[in-house]
């Protein structure tokens, strides 16, 4: 309806200055989302450094909250939709797009309002801290699941293109390989 687009586009256009400045920034990071060849929506994006031996894991999600207010006319008609629907030509989403392919998709070099986990594991895959924040990132780049492989297949040309997200998805991949040894030796 035409009163939830208006709501909606307001709320994407607030000036989010003193936000910013109350929130964790994370906007020097290298952050990251990785997503199908067709998504047009970025709402999840991850971080990962090496410090010694201990990875820092970070999983940044939009904070579709701070636009959509509890009992709002957009949050009552995302209610109603329950869920995005996705056909072959076409997508019906939950929340206009001024808001899911707007400010709360975390696209390439825009910075977003984000709830961020970031944790602290130890080289045995112990996670050791959790932090859960209200953040700001600005993500490095959007990838697909394609691009993330070839760059972790050694694609040259891929990993000189991106080579601090190429870093940080070798670091994973190291992270990934501790935790699922930690998981089969669990049974």
């Amino acid at each position: 309806p035409e009163h939830v687009l208006r709501d909606a586009e307001r709320a994407a256009r607030e000036d989010l200055s003193a936000e910013r400045a109350r929130r964790l920034d994370l906007t020097n990071k290298v952050i990251f989302t990785i997503d199908g060849e067709d998504s047009r929506d970025f709402d999840d994006a991850v971080s990962v450094e090496k410090r010694g031996k201990e990875y820092i894991l970070g999983v940044h999600i939009a904070d579709v909250s701070h636009y959509v207010k509890e009992g709002s006319a957009v949050d009552k008609e995302a209610f109603e939709r329950a869920t995005s629907v996705y056909f072959p030509e076409k997508v019906a989403p939950m929340l206009p797009e001024s808001l899911s392919n707007g400010a709360c998709s975390l696209v390439e070099g825009e910075p977003r309002l984000t709830l961020s986990c970031i944790m602290q594991v130890d080289g045995k895959g112990n996670a050791v801290k959790r932090t859960l924040a209200e953040s700001v990132i600005k993500s490095s780049a959007r990838l697909t699941y394609t691009e993330a492989q070839r760059m972790l297949d050694g694609d040259e040309k891929a990993r000189k293109q991106r080579p601090e997200v190429a870093a940080a998805l070798d670091t994973m991949k190291e992270l990934f390989e501790i935790l699922s040894a930690k998981r089969t030796a669990r049974g």
